[in-house]
């Protein structure tokens, strides 16, 4: 499918890989790997042909299709969610709108026995024809399915994509693509915006996605259940295996400690050659010998130990003063932006030293609450924080909060103050911004650096709560490792807004899910509340098939519904059998016309009962549709 030969590119001198090469093939799901700046999204932009590579070839197949899905994305405004999703189909939209005009000619023409209206005929008949192959019919349905699936609702579909945030507009742009049927899908942190039940969704689409699938993703979890390959980029090398995220870490220490091995046996060996050499040198009758076994040690070839980039950060969260037996307590706190309500009567009671999550689908109050806890945003209802309560926030957006055209270290010392402003550059190093490196303007900063420049300033303030609002975007995840066990050693208390779920296992003692504007209390960590809400799942459709199975006598139903029911499901039928007559006279309309067009055009006729069938078929599909919709609600 693609083949990458001898590929190298490089950024004011230095390499960031160099002379790799590998192969992609139908099936394949990829986890691309590194620390950020190792070149991953680089990579992507190359395979995506959007950015050229400095030496190194890359053969694809001819007409191979490549979906992108890049970190910042740009969206023509006036589209609503679903027009924005059509722009997946374009040819099926094409053909969409010359089925429109030639239908519109054919209303209005009367020349019936012209050449130009028996090619209208025919051109009508092509493209029909070319838009049932290209799925025209069935388009509308696996949108609305994919689009459900990433977490909008049927009454999102007709709002203005203007008015989504930027991770719902990147959930349009993920649904687009994964409607495209492309043969090679590059994902470029596809988690960062999806709640944990988008992820699961997305888990299963790309488990039967039958092209090729590149991830860059700092998403384990995500990783180990999608993907059957990794390449991982260090220090200008790739390490390829065909093995998901976790069984490739054991395979590479493995193969490390084998070259280590292999290694130490060749060193004894050249050592012992080495010394021949010497004993030999001195001896005029042993010259020859020794020339010779200086070209078989000049023939060795060297075993290399794969280097690891282990830099990675160090951070710890010291608790300032012990705070009261509980930091925070809501009574009835309700927020709303204009008419759509978020929270609405919400209670809550944070003890001391507890770890706590707050998860959810996007827009059901997580982030919300977190920024009335911490003062940001008016709301109804009491909110108490606790005696001696210092909290830390981190924000969903924290990065872009700092300011482009300050240095790194001009960053850290203006948040400084007097007790720990000597600390900022043992600080920077600690979060890797070693040297120059703090000298960098933070407009420069990739998005993880701009992370952990933020997660930085945390240490300059005292706090023994801490909220953070998805602190784990676009950190690595050895970046990310680092912070788990700082959480998990921080004798604080802890808020946490995350969708991620490596990250949240074994961390926090509750879980909180925001549904329906309230949010309800799980006494464990995110595998116990996962596993409660597949339980509960199961209990409802256990529900839902004893209430089929019960005979009439015990059915809760009410009789008037009963009778209702009766009379849909007549209803449903008769629309169906009318649509099955419909189509089989439609077909049999389209094959007089392919086989026998003279004949047929000379009766005027069989235009109008040909066109009036179309739309009868088209408004009997709409009657399907509601009285299915009917029988759904009360059945």
């Amino acid at each position: 499918m693609l083949n990458i030969h001898n590929l190298s590119i490089s950024f004011q001198g230095e390499y960031l890989f160099e002379e790799i090469t590998f192969k992609l093939g139908l099936g394949d799901r990829i986890g691309l790997i590194g620390k950020n700046g190792a070149g991953k999204s680089t990579m992507l932009r190359i395979l995506s042909k959007e950015q050229e590579q400095d030496t190194g070839q890359i053969a694809a197949d001819k007409d191979m299709r490549i979906g992108f899905l890049k970190q910042d994305i740009d969206f023509d405004l006036g589209k609503t969610v679903l027009e924005e999703s059509y722009q997946a189909f374009k040819e099926i939209k094409k053909c969409e709108t010359q089925l429109e005009e030639i239908n519109t000619q054919l209303a209005e023409r009367t020349d019936y026995e012209s050449e130009t209206y028996h090619q209208l005929m025919v051109d009508l008949n092509d493209i029909q024809h070319q838009y049932e192959i290209l799925g025209g019919y069935n388009y509308q349905g696996e949108t609305e399915k994919i689009l459900q699936g990433l977490g909008f609702k049927r009454e999102d579909f007709d709002k203005l994509t203007d008015t989504f945030s930027g991770g719902w507009r990147m959930r349009i742009e993920l649904a687009k693509l994964l409607l495209q049927n492309n043969d090679l899908l590059l994902l470029d942190e596809p988690t960062n915006h999806l709640d944990i039940e988008s992820i699961i969704w997305l888990e299963n689409f790309l488990k039967g996605y039958t092209g090729a699938v590149v991830i860059v993703s700092h998403d384990k979890m995500f990783l180990d259940n999608v993907t059957n390959r990794t390449i991982e980029i260090s220090l200008g090398r790739i390490y390829d295996y065909n093995k998901p995220y976790s069984q490739f870490l054991v395979l590479r220490k493995e193969m490390k400690v084998q070259q280590l091995a292999a290694q130490k046996n060749q060193e004894k060996q050249i050592q012992q050659t080495e010394k021949l050499i010497e004993k030999f040198r001195a001896k005029a009758s042993k010259a020859t010998m020794a020339q010779s076994l200086i070209k078989k040690l000049d023939k060795i070839d060297r075993i290399e130990v794969d280097e690891d980039d282990n830099s990675v950060m160090s951070l710890k969260f010291p608790v300032s003063i012990t705070p009261g037996k509980v930091v925070v307590e809501l009574e009835n706190v309700s927020k709303r932006y204009g008419d759509l309500q978020v929270l609405h009567n919400v209670n809550l009671a944070v003890p001391r030293d507890i770890k706590t999550a707050f998860v959810g689908q996007n827009g059901q109050g997580k982030s919300t609450l977190a920024k009335i806890i911490v003062g940001e945003i008016k709301h109804e209802g009491k909110l108490n924080l606790g005696h001696n309560v210092q909290i830390g926030y981190f924000a969903q957006n924290q990065a872009e909060y700092l300011d482009g055209n300050k240095t790194v270290l001009d960053t850290m010392i203006d948040a400084a103050n007097e007790t720990n402003r000597s600390k900022v550059r043992d600080i920077l190093g600690s979060f890797l911004f070693r040297g120059e490196e703090a000298e960098k303007y933070v407009r420069v900063l990739s998005g993880g650096e701009r992370n952990r420049l933020a997660l930085a300033k945390l240490l300059l303030q005292p706090l023994n709560v801490l909220i953070m609002d998805e602190p784990t975007n676009h950190l690595d995840i050895k970046s990310k490792n680092v912070l788990k066990e700082a959480l998990t050693k921080f004798e604080g208390t802890l808020i946490l807004v995350s969708h991620d779920r490596d990250f949240l296992q074994g961390l926090t003692d509750t879980v909180y899910e925001f549904k329906d504007q309230n949010i309800k209390e799980y006494l464990g960590d995110i595998d116990f509340y996962l596993e409660q809400r597949n339980l509960e799942n199961l209990r409802e459709a256990e529900k839902r098939t004893v209430i089929a199975d019960k005979p009439k006598e015990s059915n809760k139903q009410s009789y008037e519904d009963q009778k209702k029911l009766k009379s849909l499901n007549n209803k449903l039928s008769n629309i169906e059998s009318k649509i099955n007559q419909l189509e089989k006279d439609i077909k049999a309309d389209d094959l007089r016309l392919a086989t026998d067009y003279d004949k047929t055009a000379s009766d005027p006729k069989f235009f109008d009962g040909y066109q009036k069938n179309k739309k009868s078929l088209g408004k009997l599909m709409e009657d399907w549709e509601a009285v299915q919709f009917d029988l759904d609600a009360i059945s």
